[in-house]
Parts: C-alpha cells; structure tokens; sequence
C-alpha cells in the first residue's frame, strides 16, 4: 500500500522537520556573554565575534560616550567602573532581570602599569590591583550566586603571559596578573564539581592599546636603570600596534571554549606567549632540580 507520498515530497517533509530542529539547535547553543571593557582591543573584538556568531552580549563601558559608540555594534551596555565595587552587584543583578541568565563573564577590562618598582608609588600599586584584581574578583563574586544554582556557567579571566614570566619595569602588572592567574585556579577547584568553569586566558603581544594610550607610565627618576629599563620602553612603544598577535583571532580561540565540555584552566595565546612561558617553566624546573637537596632538607 502506498504511504500516500511521493519521493518529492518525502524530501521535502524531511527538510521541513529538519529546519527547525538545526534552529533549536543553534538556539540551544546561543549564550549570553557579560564582557567587561568591552569599548576596545580585545573586549570590542570578542563582543563582535561573539555577535556574529548568535551570541548576545552585554558589555560595560567607562563613559557614556563609549557606550553610544558599542551600542551601534548591537551590545547591550552598561556604564561601569570595575574599581567601583559596590556597584557591581546591582548591575550584575538588573542584567539577570531584564536581559535573562548570564551564561559567561569574561573578566577583560585592565590596564598595564609601566615603571620600575622603585620609581613607582604605592598608589601605583594599589591602581594596578584595584582594576585587574579586585575588580575581576568582585565580578566574579556578583555571579556566581547566580551561576551556581543553575550548575552552570563559565568565567573566562583575560590574564597576561605576564602572570607567568616578568622582565623589568612592568612589577606591578605582572604582580596583578599573577594574582589573577592563581585566584582563576583556585576558584576553578571550588565551583568545578558545581559545574562552572574557569579559564585564565594568558595573551602575549597583541595589537591592541595596551602598550599605547591604556598604558600608564611612571617617569624615570633614577639613573641606575636607564641601562636596564629605557631599551625596554623605547622598544615596547616602537612595538605599538605592529605586534605579532591578532585580536580577532584571539576572540575567536576564546569563544571556541564555551563549546567543549571541558575547557583548560590556563590557556596562552600567541606564539610568543608558548616560547616565553615554556622557557621559564624549563628554567624553573632547571632550579627544583638543583637545590632539590637543599629542599629536601628542611623536612622534620
């Protein structure tokens, strides 16, 4: 007995159930993103990226005049000062009621601070920490009461490779990027059986405004360093906007982590970042391996 269709129309009625079960399964997989500095380098390339693909997203801005310009790329914004802790919470709060559950922070907005330690005031320090560090933490405290009930989530914690490896002149940044670096692992230990994750993500030499206007730099004082220090400065403002690394290409290799069921703690980005960071673990296997004695020692 016939089934009444014809080869044609069987196709057809297998395209017809195919179609929306391919757009529920793009919906199912459209997140909602929370990006923070998202008005330039690599929060403005993760923003779009993250558009273009199906994703939403809201993004904090410093200024009203930022936010006009971000708008027009589609983000949801909001005007925020990460130093500005108390406001947080309610922000975070009022996205969850009027935009819907926040999928993913990603911990973007910072600054690097340039100046040796010595030339450099404790005020400097406390700038540095209060934007990279406390900030990033208090984010991630505003979501997580959020997160955790639903058992899901992802914090994604832009880092530096300078939360592996140093040079002179940049002490304070890389002190706040290895704090960063080691407050993203532990946090990961802790909501990981709640099913969140956690990703400290390690950029090298990016063309973004990190070495050019988001730069602050303290002035040279102390003539000792010049030798030291001021090659450094000069070559890294030289460098400005000619670095190797391609923020959109590293917007894309962030938004990859949301779809694996399993996304690294640590992840580097840029070649530079792999060669730097692999020689100074090498380095430092180098000296556990020498003094291993001398630590062994010291055991009751």
């Amino acid at each position: 007995m016939s089934s009444g269709f014809s080869a044609s129309s069987k196709r057809l009625h297998h395209r017809i159930i195919q179609v929306p079960q391919a757009q529920e399964k793009a919906m199912a997989s459209r997140k909602t993103l929370l990006i923070t500095g998202v008005s330039s380098g690599f929060g403005r390339a993760l923003a779009q990226e993250a558009l273009a693909v199906g994703h939403r997203v809201v993004g904090t801005v410093r200024s009203v005049s930022a936010q006009r310009d971000v708008d027009a790329l589609g983000v949801i914004t909001r005007v925020l000062d990460v130093t500005d802790v108390d406001a947080i919470p309610p922000m975070v709060d009022g996205i969850e009621s009027a935009v819907g559950p926040l999928d993913v922070l990603v911990n973007n907005a910072g600054y690097g601070h340039e100046g040796l330690l010595e030339e450099s005031s404790l005020d400097d320090l406390r700038r540095q920490f209060d934007v990279n560090v406390f900030g990033a933490v208090a984010m991630m405290k505003a979501v997580l009461p959020w997160m955790r009930p639903r058992r899901r989530g992802h914090i994604v914690n832009i880092t530096s490779m300078g939360g592996f490896i140093t040079m002179p002149g940049i002490a304070y940044y890389c002190g706040s990027k290895f704090a960063l670096e080691g407050i993203s692992e532990a946090l990961g230990q802790e909501v990981g059986p709640l099913g969140i994750h956690v990703t400290a993500v390690a950029p090298g030499s990016f063309r973004t405004e990190w070495a050019g206007r988001s730069m602050m730099r303290t002035p040279r004082s102390i003539h000792d360093y010049d030798a030291v220090f001021d090659p450094l400065r000069e070559a890294r403002r030289a460098k400005s906007g000619r670095q190797l690394g391609d923020p959109v290409k590293a917007a894309r290799a962030i938004l990859s982590l949301l779809e694996v069921p399993a996304p690294p703690a640590h992840l580097l980005l840029g070649s530079d970042a792999f060669g730097l960071v692999q020689g100074k673990l090498e380095a430092m296997q180098a000296d556990i391996a020498a003094w291993e004695a001398v630590t062994r020692s010291t055991d009751g």
